[in-house]
């Protein structure tokens, strides 16, 4: 158990890092400070950032802590894929880009994702850490190519393709409407992981633990879920995939202020949100007036600490068949 004090500390460490990051944000970009150029362009991309870094790191603490894996990340499990392809099949049948619409296609292609990888993953009552992984490996490839598959032949080809950013995660087209689009999902899928929070500590006792302190599993493990899902698509379907920001933030905040969940939430989100203002920066400074994809710089940061984090578990389970 860690020392509940740390949890303030870091929480509030995070919160000041937000706050510069969001002033250099605002002021980060051309010559001008109009404040139209603010209010219109970079206002909206830095909330759009802030909002889904808090979406991908609660995702990833909700993954974590319901399937009882430390390598889930919605990237990871297909659920950033499910919603990605949502979004472009939205786009391809004429739904407004940005659009709460297209949020809604992406939130049912992702749990339909998230749904399908569980289906594959479940052997005698348990849920396999590799398998999670292989199928939401070929979940995310099948999406991949089929999101290749609409935007190149959908009719309205120069608008779908106009999207084709899903694939690696951008701000760059970020605009009040896209705020709008995915804010509610995202407050949803907050309130119902804050509620699901005791449970899912609760839940770390095992199934069998769990259910004879009086929780209902398979109804927390449920809506926990779908609150990743939500968490997920809203942000995915205005930005793209944006991956291991779920994966990376929650297990150095769990490393530090220990495994609560309701302080694991707050914290993580904050974090989040930072990484992903810094990596939105990053994005547009490293090789400017070229902006990177911004899903580019977390995978070259998050992918070696995945290998990392694979191994170790692979160690504690005495390797894999």
């Amino acid at each position: 158990m860690k020392n509940p004090g740390r949890s303030w500390i870091v929480g509030i460490a995070l919160f000041i890092t937000l706050s510069v990051l969001i002033a250099v944000s605002l002021n980060f970009g051309a010559a001008s400070t109009d404040s139209v150029v603010i209010w219109n362009i970079r206002l909206p991309r830095t909330i759009a950032a802030t909002l889904v870094g808090v979406g991908l790191a609660s995702a990833g603490v909700l993954l974590q802590g319901s399937l009882q894996n430390p390598l889930a990340d919605p990237a990871l499990v297909g659920v950033s894929a499910g919603a990605a392809l949502g979004a472009v099949l939205g786009a391809a049948i004429g739904l407004p880009f940005n659009s709460i619409g297209v949020t809604s296609v992406a939130v049912v292609t992702s749990s339909i994702a998230m749904a399908f990888v569980l289906w594959v993953s479940r052997s005698n009552g348990r849920i396999e850490v590799v398998t999670v992984l292989l199928s939401g490996i070929a979940v995310s490839a099948f999406g991949a190519a089929a999101m290749s598959i609409i935007i190149n032949s959908a009719s309205n080809a120069a608008g779908t393709r106009s999207v084709s950013f899903w694939t690696t995660g951008s701000f760059s087209l970020s605009n009040w409407s896209g705020v709008n689009a995915m804010w509610p999902a995202i407050a949803i899928g907050m309130v119902l992981a804050f509620f699901l929070a005791p449970s899912l500590d609760l839940l770390a006792l095992g199934d069998e633990g769990a259910h004879a302190s009086g929780v209902a599993v398979s109804r927390v493990r449920a809506l926990a879920l779908l609150a990743a899902v939500l968490l997920t698509a809203a942000g995915v379907a205005v930005v793209g995939v944006i991956a291991f920001v779920g994966l990376v933030v929650p297990h150095a905040v769990r490393l530090v202020i220990g495994p609560s969940h309701r302080q694991l939430l707050v914290v993580s989100a904050v974090g989040g949100a930072v990484v992903l203002l810094l990596a939105d920066t990053i994005a547009r400074l490293a090789l400017s007036p070229i902006e990177i994809p911004v899903g580019s710089v977390t995978a070259i940061v998050g992918a070696p600490v995945f290998f990392v984090m694979l191994g170790r578990a692979r160690n504690r389970q005495g390797g894999w068949a």
